[in-house]
């Protein structure tokens, strides 16, 4: 079975989802995970991933940063669960993987401005990278593609 459209995700309140379609290379739709009452929107994250029918999705494994209050770390890892839970219920084959692993393939620090900067210019004819704030979307998009 060949991938027709890959689903990448930067997990978190700040994160976002991608679609990207091998095929297409040129063509990215990277949009904010939906948020609800400071939680994810599993419903409709989940109709959003199967209204684009993924064939693969590429889920950032994110831990603990050092410095994170346990208020934060627990928000964070809940809406990493909802991701994996919705992924799993929608029988999309997910690959994980640590931000240290796609970062080092596209020669990226950590400095998440980077990341934007590359999604610009991977794609510089959409415009879903244009704020700084949109590192969440660029990084979904770059684990898409990778």
């Amino acid at each position: 079975m060949s991938v027709q459209c890959i689903c990448g995700i930067d997990p978190g309140l700040s994160g976002a989802v991608a679609f990207y379609w091998p095929s297409e290379p040129h063509i990215i739709i990277a949009e904010d995970v939906p948020i609800v009452a400071c939680a994810i929107d599993a419903v409709s994250l989940s109709q959003r991933i199967e209204q684009m029918r993924p064939n693969l999705a590429v889920l950032e494994r994110v831990g603990a940063m050092p410095g994170q209050g346990v208020s934060s770390m627990f928000k964070f890892g809940q809406a990493f669960g909802t991701v994996q839970g919705i992924l799993a219920a929608l029988k999309v084959p997910t690959h994980l993987v640590a931000p240290v692993t796609w970062k080092r393939h596209f020669r990226l620090p950590a400095d998440k401005e980077l990341s934007r900067g590359l999604a610009l210019r991977t794609w510089p004819a959409s415009d879903r990278f244009g704020r700084k704030k949109d590192h969440g979307r660029a990084e979904a998009s770059l684990l898409a593609l990778f």
